[in-house]
């Protein structure tokens, strides 16, 4: 600090010759003018920018401007030597005592003690200048305000002590005083009172700024023989603070420090807390760490920031082995580091970094599966780890990284993390390749620390692949195939084959119908030429949707024979080979004035041989009825034409569709003695 403050005091210095000696003159000895320097003030609160003095100093040049320094920075000393507070001070046992430091020509520090003490006998409290009382009070009020009074907590004294004095302008009568409010005759009762003759305010116990930060009560002042009081007047009492509250932690902290934590991290931030006023010195806050334990490596393996708190790593050689904890004492000070303190423990537990890569115990595994299999277990492979069992730095985690493009394999780890599970994803297939060989590597749930020499360990997989006998194949799986409901018998439907994959085998394949609901087909046996049986009807129950499905087997000629399935669908093509008919078969009329009977009629071939159709009525039926098509020529309407007596009568009616395909129907007939469209015969 000493070369610091005085190459500044070069920079500022003008060179100046020294003074000549002579035997007449005593020589100049630089320094202050005094071995001690005490300041007297009047009161124990010291606000900011009070000037207190003078500082007498020399350093035996012409100079009259020095730098200072001081030991308490609340204080400061000027250039001319005048000395200043600040930051506000609370002269606590009514004094204070620090040093003022200078430095001379030749760069040599300097030192004075100082104390600043309060003259009891001159102490003053503040005097409040109140108007007199009367009319011209209430005229006034809103043009004077009584200032805040600064009374400092704790303050030492025989009580009740005196803080304030009324000083009213009248003089000429008599004026009595009180005061009401919070902190006098109202809770806390009792705080402040005030003398009735002088009006001098009285605080009768030490204040709390913790407890009561701002007292507001009023004051009030009653001439002598006047019936009436004026308005109240406002006082506000601040209580200053004082630093009478130590800084303390509310936890014990504990953290994770990992071995190859990097030199700057930070692993855990403290953070203590002041009762003192907030955002005041005395609740301004520095921490430090006080003790390590152990001090191994060295006893500076962490720093703190003194402002923040943040706990951060500064040494090398974290080793959860030799020093698997530490324990540090931590410090909080107010004053900015140097006031009341509190402590805490930190405690740090040094956990394990990935610095050690996962091994296969073999480098190389064989294994068989047999093809068509999914889902299959191949092989475990077993790997080692030196960290810590059962944490991310131990647990291995697997990947295959050549010789599966098709990803026809999956590795997973297995429940004790040190074992890969290597499985079939998908169906091999021998007449592929019957062999394939795998890289598998293996690493750990959490990245390698840093500055770690990574080698990943990998592990080669020949997986062979065992034939099994494969049923034939059918290409395509579901064949479908167009025809004409009225394909004559033995007339070829389709060739439908399959395929061995067996290629190895040399096998033969044979054919057989599985399913076959309406009996319509066969196959031959060797070649899966399909053809018809008996007559296929577009019409049968077993068609649906125009469409027919059958089951073709096709089995090799192997000991134990595998069979494949093809589905074959033949989609019928409709032929005119069903004449319509009438759906009604028996109606009930009168013989007088009847009403027409309506006769729905259907065909069971598709829409283009069906209506429009047409009627025409056959044999006796002609002489006594009519018979016509509806509008829509989907319906006949029919009607008795001459009066037969009661009576159950045939009516024979030829019904034709579109393309003249016909057929007779014929319709039983009551006729009953009655008149109009609701018949009504005897039973």
């Amino acid at each position: 600090m000493g070369a610091i403050w005085f190459a500044i005091w070069s920079i500022l210095t003008v060179f100046q010759p020294p003074n000549l000696v002579t035997a007449e003159e005593p020589a100049c000895v630089p320094g202050f003018q005094s071995d001690q320097l005490t300041f007297s003030v009047t009161r124990n609160y010291l606000t900011r920018g009070t000037a207190l003095g003078k500082v007498g100093f020399s350093d035996c040049t012409d100079r009259t401007r020095f730098l200072f320094d001081t030991s308490d920075k609340r204080f400061a000393v000027k250039t001319d030597g005048v000395l200043m507070v600040k930051r506000p001070v609370f002269l606590h046992e009514g004094h204070h005592d620090f040093f003022i430091h200078s430095w001379d020509s030749q760069g040599r520090k300097l030192t004075i003690p100082v104390s600043v003490s309060m003259n009891a006998a001159d102490a003053q409290v503040p005097v409040l200048q109140v108007p007199e009382p009367g009319e011209g009070l209430r005229r006034r009020r809103r043009d004077w305000v009584i200032p805040p009074l600064n009374v400092p907590e704790n303050q030492r004294g025989i009580y009740p002590l005196k803080v304030a004095q009324i000083s009213p302008t009248c003089e000429t009568r008599k004026i009595f005083y009180s005061i009401t409010g919070p902190g006098a005759d109202l809770p806390p009762v009792g705080r402040f009172t005030m003398d009735r003759e002088t009006g001098n305010l009285y605080v009768t116990q030490p204040l709390d700024r913790e407890e009561t930060a701002h007292y507001t009560f009023e004051s009030h002042a009653l001439v002598e023989g006047q019936g009436h009081e004026d308005y109240p007047m406002e006082i506000i009492v601040n209580v200053i603070d004082q630093n009478d509250n130590e800084p303390y932690f509310t936890v014990e902290y504990n953290a994770n420090v990992a071995e190859a934590t990097a030199i700057g991290t930070e692993v855990v931030r403290v953070e203590a807390k002041d009762n003192d006023e907030p955002d005041n010195l005395n609740s301004d806050l520095r921490y430090r760490i006080l003790n390590q334990d152990p001090p191994l490596p060295t006893d500076n393996m962490f720093e703190i920031n003194p402002v923040t708190g943040s706990i951060r790593v500064t040494g090398r050689g974290l080793d959860r082995v030799k020093y698997p904890q530490y324990t540090l004492t931590v410090q909080a000070a107010d004053l900015a580091g140097e006031g009341l303190t509190g402590q805490t423990k930190v405690i740090l537990t040094v956990t394990d970094s990935n610095d050690n890569t996962p091994v296969f115990i073999q480098s190389v595994y064989k294994a068989t599966v047999d093809e068509n299999k999914k889902d299959v277990e191949i092989v475990r492979m077993i790997v080692t780890d030196e960290d810590e069992p059962q944490t991310p730095a131990w647990n291995a985690k697997f990947k295959i990284i050549s010789g599966d493009p098709d990803g026809l394999f999956t590795v997973k780890t297995g429940t004790n993390k040190q074992e890969g599970i290597l499985s079939t994803a998908k169906e091999l297939d021998f007449e592929r390749p019957s062999k394939l060989t795998l890289l598998v590597s293996v690493e750990n749930e959490i990245p390698f620390a840093p500055g770690v020499s990574v080698v990943t360990s990998t592990a080669t997989v020949v997986v062979n692949v065992r034939d099994v006998n494969e049923a034939p194949v059918f290409d395509p799986k579901e064949k479908l195939v167009v025809k004409p409901e009225d394909l004559a018998v033995d007339e070829v439907v389709v060739q439908y084959t399959a395929s061995d994959p067996d290629t190895a085998r040399k096998q033969t394949v044979s054919y057989k119908i599985l399913t076959d609901p309406a009996g319509w087909l066969n196959v031959d046996r060797d070649t899966g030429l399909i053809k018809v049986r008996t007559f296929m009807d577009r019409e049968a129950p077993f068609v649906t949707n125009n469409r027919y499905t059958a089951t073709i087997g096709a089995y090799d000629n192997d000991a134990v024979p595998a069979t494949g399935t093809g589905t074959l669908i033949i989609q019928l093509e409709d032929v005119n080979d069903n004449a319509p008919v009438v759906d009604l078969r028996y109606i009930k009329v009168c013989n007088k004035d009847p009403a027409p009977q309506l006769l729905s009629v259907t065909d069971e071939d598709g829409l283009e041989f069906g209506p429009p159709y047409s009627v025409s009525l056959q044999g006796m039926s002609k002489t006594n009825w009519t018979a016509r098509m509806n509008d829509s020529r989907t319906g006949i309407i029919l009607n008795l034409a001459t009066e037969l007596p009661s009576g159950e009568y045939s009516v024979i009616l030829r019904v034709a569709d579109k393309h003249g395909l016909e057929q007779v129907s014929i319709i039983k007939a009551e006729v009953c003695d009655c008149r109009g469209a609701e018949p009504t015969c005897p039973v």
